[in-house]
């Protein structure tokens, strides 16, 4: 296998593990300069990219490579100004289409689509309302997004939009500033994450420029901030963006959230702004149900060539349930086989590549990781857990913890009565049963635990 065959290989796995917008952004003009003695070279084309691809993805680097080459010891990443004209290895983003001699007369080869932001919205125009699929799982979201498109900042300001990782959110927050641009192109619109928000804010300090920064956050007419859970705990953060949200309020400016989680399951959230994301519409997306995902499926089918037969695209629904990233993943594998075999993969090999795909290293669940996760969930300590305090902040994410323990742990009630200080059987039979009472009648605690389950199994 060559170089660029092999790094071709290993950017396919990751791009199902990963976010389009992450795998494009940090990948793209990459490619393998050297592979000896089972050391890998990476050529990155910055200084920025080497350290972000060595300390968030090269876990997720070395797993592909090893995937398809078990030989491979470790990878070095090395800066080189434009890797992309190397001759042995093409951009695989900058790809266009045209004919292969592996594939008939007329057909094209699988294209990977060029990620083009607007520089002034930051905004991706390929997120629209038009091929965003509808169902009973996101409908209210979806027509409040409508809602807001039409009335800017004249009714529910501000939106606010959660669910969980992969069903559509981002997709829906970048189609709201993409349809109020076209409605409006004089509007002033900005679509951002909440980190990006706080490394603005950090650099402003730093270059002593805060005036210029409320200036420029305070202009916008449409302002939208993805994953705004990530300004709990970040006091400065806070401190701003809540002088920021008043502004652009107070002047019938619209803001746009994005989170994992509704405001009241936000901890180490400010009270005055969690109020201020309470006073608007609240609207969860929730997980798709399967006449939904196989919509999707059919939608992102319909322009490739060859079009995977109904068969298929109804087995992928029904195996892939949860996440709508996931699902375009499994298609896409589908289509890859398909291109390269020249033919329709039967069932039980569709099967078999999602059986690949789905066949992740089995993570060890122990008790103590149950702990942990419950502890960063609710912002304690496991010290503050473990003491015979009757704080509530403290009781309830102890009684979460007890339940989980018995629940998908299958401790024993002594077993977990001894973890916690070594409490009486009694005290976890107690939190186990009550916990499983108030989940009947509290659908907001039925959302917190569902996440904290999201970050156990996945994380």
């Amino acid at each position: 296998m060559t170089n660029e065959e092999l790094w071709r290989s290993a950017l396919t796995e990751m791009e199902l593990t990963i976010s389009k917008a992450n795998f494009i952004t940090w990948f793209k003009n990459t490619a393998i300069a050297h592979n000896e003695n089972g050391v890998i070279t990476v050529n990155v084309p910055n200084a920025f990219t080497k350290e972000w691809l060595e300390n968030k993805y090269h876990k997720f680097i070395l797993r592909s490579l090893r995937l398809n080459s078990p030989e491979v010891r470790s990878i070095a990443y090395s800066i080189s100004a434009s890797p992309q004209k190397q001759a042995s290895t093409p951009d695989p983003f900058l790809l266009k289409k045209r004919p292969s001699t592996d594939l008939p007369p007329g057909e094209e080869q699988l294209e990977f689509q060029e990620f083009n932001v607007d520089k002034e919205t930051n905004l991706n125009p390929r997120y629209t309302f038009s091929n965003f699929i509808v169902g009973s799982f996101n409908e209210l979201a979806h027509a409040a997004a409508q809602s807001v498109v039409k009335n800017i900042g004249t009714i529910y300001n501000p939106l606010f939009i959660y669910g969980g990782v992969g069903l559509g959110k981002t997709h829906l927050l970048q189609a709201i500033g993409n349809e109020a641009k076209k409605l409006n192109p004089a509007l002033r619109v900005r679509y951002l994450s909440s980190e990006t928000f706080t490394n603005d804010l950090i650099a402003a300090i730093q270059n002593n420029e805060p005036q210029k920064f409320k200036d420029r956050y305070r202009t916008f007419d449409l302002l939208i901030i993805d994953d705004i859970q990530f300004i709990a705990g970040k006091a400065r953060t806070q401190e701003e963006f809540f002088h920021t949200f008043n502004t652009l309020y107070e002047h019938n400016k619209q803001v746009v959230f994005s989170s994992d989680r509704p405001p009241k399951s936000i901890q180490d959230l400010e009270e005055r702004l969690r109020s201020r994301f309470e006073a608007g519409l609240i609207a969860d997306i929730s997980d798709p149900d399967y006449e939904t995902r196989l919509a999707i499926l059919k939608s992102k089918a319909a322009n490739k060539t060859p079009e995977p037969d109904l068969e298929l695209l109804e087995y992928i629904a029904s195996a892939v349930e949860k996440n709508i990233r996931e699902l375009e993943g499994a298609l896409n594998s589908v289509l890859v086989r398909m291109r390269t075999s020249g033919r329709t993969p039967s069932l039980e090999e569709v099967k078999q590549i999602l059986a690949q795909i789905n066949t992740k290293p089995q993570k060890v669940i122990t008790a103590s990781k149950i702990i942990k996760e419950v502890c960063v969930f609710y912002d304690t300590t496991e010290k503050h857990l473990f003491e015979r305090s009757r704080r509530r902040e403290i009781v309830k994410p102890r009684q979460i913890a007890m339940y989980l323990l018995r629940e998908d742990f299958r401790g024993s009630y002594p077993y977990i009565g001894q973890k916690f200080g070594g409490r009486d059987h009694t005290t976890a039979i107690h939190a186990f049963e009550k916990i499983s009472r108030d989940l009947k009648k509290d659908q907001k605690l039925a959302d917190e635990i569902k996440l904290l389950k999201d970050h156990i199994y996945n994380s």
